[in-house]
């Protein structure tokens, strides 16, 4: 009994047994829904019942914003690694190593450029993957190289803001990179370029408090949270229930806090009219885009 038990079931589990892969399905946060990766993949990490946007990666967010998913990698600056030899439960260098390998990224931001609808312009995505999307040194080095290079080639910026705040691991470097991320928005404001900045899920503290509200214009992805301190800590800090929606894009565009809210389906459309009318280029023929469903457009 004990070899039947031991032996015999053991392999006849390992050979019933089929390989699934990790990801093959995805959970959304909101309803709980098991949907396939493929599908929420090809609908843009939009899950496709509850219309819930999942967050997206920088190489795949510049995919789908530039025309045939074609861009210009432009080369970032290189910085200090670890200036202040951090070390808390582990050393930073240790976790810039592993976001690295998790990401395939230098470090929290990537910026391309390319066109959009036959329009160029330049984009820079911030990758909350990579430690929170937090703001240390190389990170806004990418940002002001983004906008540097809007400001050179004249044409519009685009900023897909995701982050947690400041890196902590970088003290008051990371804190100095708020100031000098704002003065070269101020350079790009002097070359007459536009400033587009989108809100993602979520975008909070440092970043916030800098260049992620010095856009032109402000566009928010649905049921993405955008604050400087959280709803928790605000909660316990002032004693008193939070309204309903507190911080999230839909309660910030009634308070005026953002322009626009637009489903990820339409993003792209909306991004090329608004480059168009704030550069006076000649419009065309809108590309064909997602069907938008019925729940998004209520």
């Amino acid at each position: 009994m004990n070899w039947i038990s031991n032996v015999v079931r053991p392999k006849i589990r390992s050979f019933l047994r089929r390989e699934v892969p990790e990801n093959l399905w995805i959970k959304c946060p909101e309803t709980g829904q098991l949907v396939f990766y493929k599908d929420v993949e090809a609908n843009q990490f939009v899950i496709p019942g509850s219309n819930y946007h999942m967050r997206i990666g920088a190489v795949a967010r510049l995919k789908n914003l530039f025309d045939n998913s074609e861009y210009e990698d432009i080369p970032l600056p290189e910085v200090a690694v670890d200036p202040l030899k951090f070390r808390d439960e582990r050393r930073y260098a240790d976790r810039l190593k592993d976001a690295r390998t998790k990401t395939n990224l230098d470090d929290a931001v990537k910026v391309g450029v390319g066109l959009l609808d036959g329009l160029r312009v330049t984009a820079a995505v911030q990758d909350f993957d990579f430690m929170g999307g937090s703001l240390g040194m190389a990170a806004a080095e990418a940002v002001i190289k983004g906008l540097e290079t809007a400001a050179r080639r004249g044409t519009p910026f685009i900023m897909f803001a995701a982050s947690g705040g400041a890196r902590m691991q970088e003290g008051i470097l990371s804190l100095m990179q708020l100031p000098r991320t704002t003065v070269a928005v101020q350079e790009l404001r002097e070359a007459r370029k536009p400033y587009i900045v989108v809100l993602t899920n979520p975008t909070t503290g440092g970043v916030t408090a800098s260049y992620a509200m010095l856009g032109d214009v402000h566009i928010a992805e649905p049921g993405a949270l955008v604050g400087f301190a959280g709803p928790r800590v605000i909660e316990q800090t002032i004693r008193e229930k939070l309204p309903e929606g507190f911080q999230r894009a839909e309660y910030l565009k009634e308070h005026g806090m953002v322009d626009m809210v637009v489903h990820r389906h339409n993003l792209r459309a909306t991004l090329a009219e608004l480059c168009r009318i704030l550069t006076k280029a000649p419009a065309v023929k809108s590309r064909a885009t997602l069907p938008v469903p019925a729940t998004a457009q209520a």
